[in-house]
């Protein structure tokens, strides 16, 4: 499907600064920068409107219902993935029984992942069952070793330990491919052709204005870009697709990162392939509050998926911010806030059932939940889930993370 003539007019300039970052007097959202000066976090209405993508509608949340035969996930429900680029295109392929893939990264500063690092995956994962496509999984262990104290041997190092908590959350072996940058771009020829395209349609300005780079930056920085960009198209993956260059890509990701994918589609017609299609999430919130996203340096800015049930209940108790009052009386007298309070932030992601998590919301608010009663609420749910998590990794072989990693056929023909 044709894109408006509105939102092919929004994507014209990626090189404009102003366009591809948000900086207002609330809010900062760049790809690696995230902060609001509001309790209540960044307000997405006013990226929607700088970034020039859609907004996720109800009759959107209808039609994937209705194509998919499975009611649409919490996180859509919910308005955690709130904001798209061509979606309806990628319904359109599917109910012209047309091919498209997912893609999606991580980018693996540590070793140990947190809860905001599941979302997109955990997401992502709705997606392939949902709609059973290919996926590939992205690991920019080059990227953390460019931008972190990190040698390049300690980075490749957490791409494959990050590796092992993606493969736990149950993706299926034949339908998804997973790669470390550091270890596939220089095996493979198809996906080094790509991203030397992409270099040559975009000048040290444009990536300058996109990114905020400055003249101080590396090189490596300057050119990275390009490496994200190439597996939105499907001949990046000749073991997957063959030669075919003309398959849709769907990418989930926190809205933090869409700047890459609008240098992305305005590249994409250039070279002759489909610009790939997003679905933007909200940023998962820090213990503190959702001024700030969360830091894997930080121990206690969110839960860890290594973290014990003591560290759990340990952290949201001591560190959680709370929407409650600071007294009993006062809390029973006007209620709570489960606009700032992240105990309450935290069951909207994984809280499953809608009708209970409205009655949370409305005895919180009225006064009749305590903040501690609010705060067992979610212990109770991630403790289960954190340890179940960390069995299922640790029963992860390592022949298994191979067979993940290495480029081959999975079990779709193209």
């Amino acid at each position: 499907m044709a894109e408006t003539e509105t939102s092919t007019s929004k994507e014209e300039d990626h090189t404009s600064k102003d366009e591809n970052k948000f900086n207002d007097s609330n809010d900062v959202v760049t790809p690696w920068n995230v902060t609001s000066i509001s309790s209540e976090g960044v307000d997405y209405n006013k990226l929607i409107d700088h970034f020039g993508s859609e907004k996720i509608k109800p009759e959107l949340l209808e039609r994937v219902e209705k194509l998919t035969g499975k009611p649409p996930h919490r996180f859509l429900r919910r308005g955690i993935f709130f904001s798209h680029r061509d979606m309806n295109s990628i319904l359109n392929d599917f109910e012209n029984k047309k091919p498209f893939f997912l893609y999606t990264g991580r980018g693996p500063s540590s070793e140990a992942m947190h809860l905001g690092h599941l979302i997109p995956f955990i997401f992502t994962k709705y997606l392939q069952d949902a709609f059973d496509v290919p996926l590939v999984i992205q690991l920019t262990d080059d990227e953390k070793f460019l931008w972190k104290d990190l040698t390049v041997e300690k980075a490749n190092e957490f791409a494959y330990e990050n590796a092992k908590d993606i493969i736990a959350l149950g993706f299926d072996v034949n339908k998804t491919f997973i790669f470390s940058d550091i270890d596939y771009i220089g095996s493979s020829t198809a996906f080094y052709q790509n991203m030397i395209k992409i270099q040559k349609c975009v000048t040290f300005n444009q990536v300058k204005g996109i990114f905020g780079f400055n003249d101080s930056d590396s090189i490596g920085k300057i050119s990275f870009p390009a490496i994200q960009a190439a597996p939105s198209f499907s001949n990046s993956f000749p073991d997957i697709f063959g030669s075919r260059s003309d398959i849709h890509c769907l990418i989930p990701c926190a809205i933090d990162q869409d700047p890459y994918f609008r240098m992305t589609r305005d590249v994409a017609p250039r070279l002759g392939y489909p610009k790939p299609a997003l679905l933007h999430s909200q940023f998962f919130p820090a213990l503190q509050g959702a001024q700030t996203k969360m830091s894997a340096s930080d121990p206690n800015s969110s839960i860890f998926l290594t973290d014990e049930a003591e560290d759990i209940e340990t952290k949201i108790n001591k560190y959680a911010y709370s929407g409650g009052g600071i007294t009993v009386e006062e809390h029973r007298k006007k209620g709570g806030n489960c606009d700032v309070d992240i105990p309450f932030q935290y069951l909207k992601f994984f809280f499953e059932d809608d009708q209970k998590l409205d009655e949370i919301k409305e005895s919180y608010n009225s006064g009749k939940l305590l903040t501690g009663e609010l705060k067992k609420i979610l212990i109770d749910i991630l403790k289960p889930m954190v340890r179940s998590h960390r069995e299922r990794r640790a029963a992860i072989t390592e022949k298994e993370v191979k067979q993940f990693m290495t480029p081959r056929k999975l079990a779709f023909d193209y």
